[in-house]
């Protein structure tokens, strides 16, 4: 009787303590397309999924698969060769997305901006082939226009060590001030605040899970609900029942537990250098008790080479596509040197806008903080170098006064009147661009300068009052109540940066209508200007007639303070 009674006791222990274990939730987010180990050009290491990966193993064989959860919280499918190779060219291929997120076992994908930004045919398909893998892809707050729920799925319940877990998924809010109507046709994207805290109660109801895990693709922000595309902080101090809030879209790694750990905020950063890690404890019959967050970064160098083996063919197709030949460039590009005046990278942006569109007057910003292309031999692989995303050109008809206004936002954005410095710099360090020490305040792809007109930037005036037009390119006279047209990226003919609606003073709701043209993607187009003239240099792409010209003033004042603001960012 008496073991027969330890028996009892024994396995009563044994089920008790399964009761007991903890569920840990590793996040990844703004992936951009980081599928695979190795770099395109001279094979070097870099972050990717494939370490992703063999994190995610090893916290499964410590603490078993079935107490693991992976989750990816947005922006897969643009910003490396290998998300565009799949988007838009090895189309009658199953998508590379879908395979490697089955592979690695992800049980929940939640949609981001840039994953709308490649279009219909694209978010459709990796959609359809990511369900069919059992991988619900997520977007609670993409409705449909005709009423009829939302777009993707909302939620989905996730059993582990019988336990169930309550995942919701939310897309940016402020898609549709980014991105062209045609790209979202169909659906119109909520604020999270407050349809997070709404929704989770609401659900909380109908699933009664052991715990709840939201994953935003929205930035962490500041908690001050003045930013429609960073609001997470805002969900998490303003719902209750979210047991670990997953954010992403800002780049910037972050975590933060409520006083009482009872909910935790882990956002991971961006491009696979680290991920977040979020551990729900659990007491006696999957009562949660404490939840912890982390950011674990990640060992570009321990990879998964099974992984990396499987995928090897991937690999080598986007590699040979994005290695063929473009032509000849006969001067590097910098795009640091946008920050202190004209320079060949803007330069050529603009030449292609305007040759492409024959607008008047023409609007670029550089796209990466710190790109470089070498002289010589340009390869497909460089254009993404050039111009990183999938924005299109479009062409709005705009007065000369809006003209001027958006370009004293833009420089107010980027130059500040303090005595030591022109730029806008502070002494911290930026996750998101890779800056060190200094770094901008603000996002140099929204610093904007014009092409096809003559300019002076005064740093000693305040803001507003620092932009002096004097004539067009040609020297014919620039009238503030003319209309002209203007050739800028879709991204801001659709508001981004807020250089249109904050800047030159149009209504959101009337940008559409400004517009009198579309054109392809830009980097199709740099491609094209670059694969026509065979060589390009200084006679393709510096013609002051046709591109005038802008630059600061006092230049005995300005050259040497820029020097040095240049020296402490790079």
């Amino acid at each position: 009787m008496k073991k027969i009674v330890s028996s009892v006791l024994l396995l009563l222990g044994l089920a008790l303590a399964a009761f007991a274990q903890d569920l840990h939730i590793i996040t990844t987010g703004d992936v951009h397309g980081s599928f695979f180990s190795r770099s395109y050009v001279g094979d070097n290491p870099r972050n990717s999924l494939m370490s992703v990966k063999a994190y995610a193993d090893s916290l499964r064989a410590a603490v078993g698969p079935d107490n693991v959860l992976l989750l990816d919280a947005g922006d897969c499918l643009q910003g490396d060769n290998a998300s565009y190779y799949f988007n838009y060219v090895a189309t009658d291929a199953p998508h590379i997305y879908p395979r490697i997120a089955a592979y690695m076992g992800y049980d929940v994908c939640t949609v981001g901006n840039h994953d709308i930004e490649a279009g219909h045919a694209v978010y459709d398909r990796v959609r359809a082939e990511l369900e069919a893998k059992g991988i619900p892809w997520l977007a609670g707050n993409a409705f449909r226009d005709n009423g009829e729920g939302t777009y993707f799925q909302e939620y989905t319940v996730i059993k582990k060590s019988g336990k169930r877990i309550l995942v919701i998924g939310f897309n940016n809010a402020n898609i549709d001030g980014w991105l062209s109507p045609d790209l979202w046709s169909g659906m119109r994207h909520a604020s999270l605040v407050p349809l997070v805290r709404d929704r989770v109660a609401a659900l909380r109801k109908q699933v009664r899970p052991d715990a709840v895990v939201v994953v935003v693709h929205s930035g962490t922000g500041k908690g001050d609900e003045c930013s429609l595309e960073s609001q997470g902080l805002d969900i998490f101090r303003q719902s209750k029942g979210i047991d670990v809030l997953v954010c992403a879209h800002d780049h910037q790694p972050f975590c933060e537990s409520t006083p009482d750990g009872r909910s935790v905020l882990v956002n991971g950063g961006a491009r696979c250098s680290n991920v977040g890690h979020a551990v729900i404890h659990f007491g006696k019959f999957f009562k949660k008790t404490t939840v912890e967050g982390e950011i674990h970064r990640l060992d570009r160098s321990k990879v998964d080479a099974e992984m990396a083996a499987a995928f090897r063919p991937d690999f080598e197709a986007v590699k040979e596509f994005t290695m063929q030949p473009v032509g000849k460039l006969e001067m590097p590009l910098e795009t640091r040197d946008a920050y202190i005046g004209m320079n060949p990278y803007i330069d050529l942006l603009q030449t292609v806008q305007m040759a492409a569109s024959g607008a008047r007057i023409s609007i670029a910003a550089p796209l990466t903080f710190n790109g470089h292309v070498s002289a010589g031999q340009l390869v497909y692989n460089d254009m993404f170098t050039v111009y990183p995303f999938e924005n299109k050109l479009f062409v709005l008809r705009m007065t000369g006064r809006e003209v001027k206004s958006l370009l004293e936002y833009s420089y107010s954005k980027w130059i500040q009147n303090d005595a030591g410095h022109v730029l806008l710099i502070k002494d911290r360090p930026d996750a998101r661009t890779g800056a060190v020490k200094w770094s901008f305040v603000n996002r140099s792809y929204n610093f904007d300068s014009a092409a096809g007109i003559n300019y002076t930037v005064d740093i000693t005036k305040p803001a507003g009052s620092r932009v002096s037009i004097s004539s067009f390119a040609d020297g014919t006279p620039f009238d503030e109540d003319a209309s002209y047209d203007v050739a800028m990226t879709s991204y801001r003919a659709n508001g981004g940066g807020d250089l249109l609606t904050e800047g030159a003073g149009i209504p959101h709701s009337e940008l559409q209508g400004r517009v009198v043209a579309r054109y392809p993607e830009i980097r199709v187009l740099v491609y094209s200007f670059i694969k026509t003239n065979g060589s390009v240099g200084p006679f393709q792409m510096r013609d002051r007639a046709v591109l005038g010209s802008w630059r600061f003033v006092p230049e005995d004042i300005a050259a040497p303070l820029l020097k040095k603001d240049l020296e402490l960012l790079f």
